[in-house]
């Protein structure tokens, strides 16, 4: 059966020097932008800020989600609040104490809240807390740098998340973040995420032209999976003749 699935380009593994040209690409194709925030603590490197995030607003309607890797995790909360980041993900690792008041904070600016999942963290970690996360992220590589190894047993999550909102009727979406390429299409469509995180070895990195990259990535996901390539958003741009 046909399967209809959300896209999410990371914005830290673009072209610099085709930074506008990338966006203005994706703008009308993508369900969201994925935004990574790392403190240099947490994760060993330093990426985006909110700073950033304000920049890419003039440019872009596309919803932004900023995925956390920070120790401090209320400070970055507040930051991305002040810039209107549509989906403020805090790392579950660094919520401990603070998770309540984190996820009350974004939902009384009319945001929504998330939390990730590293790879060694359990789906009990957020337990307490599920019921009021509008999107839960499993990472399916180390946190803090691309093109990390692919840990396939992460996907057991993914599936367990989906059993768990059936049973419980909770609200949340689903997203994979890592690695998601030719190689891995499959297993990750087996798993059934709402939202395929997608960065360098998936799109970004396919060719020198983000127009032919897109083009290849979707003959990608529908050789790999067997299904057609349908974001809501690509799909029916092309039943309307309005693709690029």
């Amino acid at each position: 059966m046909p399967q209809r699935i959300q896209l999410s380009p990371s914005l830290m593994t673009m072209d610099l020097d085709q930074f506008k040209e990338q966006i203005s690409f994706l703008n009308d194709k993508v369900n969201s932008y994925h935004v990574d925030i790392m403190d240099g603590h947490f994760v060993p490197n330093l990426t985006l800020s909110p700073w950033f995030i304000k920049q890419v607003k003039k440019i872009s309607d596309v919803p932004l989600s900023a995925h956390m890797m920070v120790t401090d995790a209320p400070f970055w909360v507040s930051r991305l609040i002040e810039v209107r980041c549509d989906a403020i993900c805090f790392p579950s690792e660094a919520a401990n104490g603070v998770a309540f008041s984190m996820i009350d904070d974004i939902h009384a600016a009319g945001l929504q809240a998330g939390a990730v999942l590293n790879p060694e963290t359990s789906i009990e970690t957020v337990l307490p807390y599920i019921d009021l996360l509008d999107k839960i992220t499993i990472m399916t590589i180390d946190p803090g740098f691309a093109g990390q190894r692919f840990l396939e047993g992460t996907l057991d999550k993914i599936v367990r998340l989906r059993q768990l909102r059936e049973e419980h009727g909770y609200g949340y979406a689903i997203e994979m973040d890592g690695s998601t390429n030719l190689k891995h299409w499959k297993m990750i469509s087996d798993a059934g995420p709402d939202i395929y995180g997608i960065g360098r070895s998936g799109l970004f990195g396919l060719t020198n032209n983000i127009e032919d990259s897109w083009n290849q990535m979707t003959r990608e996901y529908e050789q790999s999976t067997g299904f057609p390539f349908d974001n809501g958003i690509h799909h029916r741009a092309e039943q309307s003749g309005e693709a690029r």
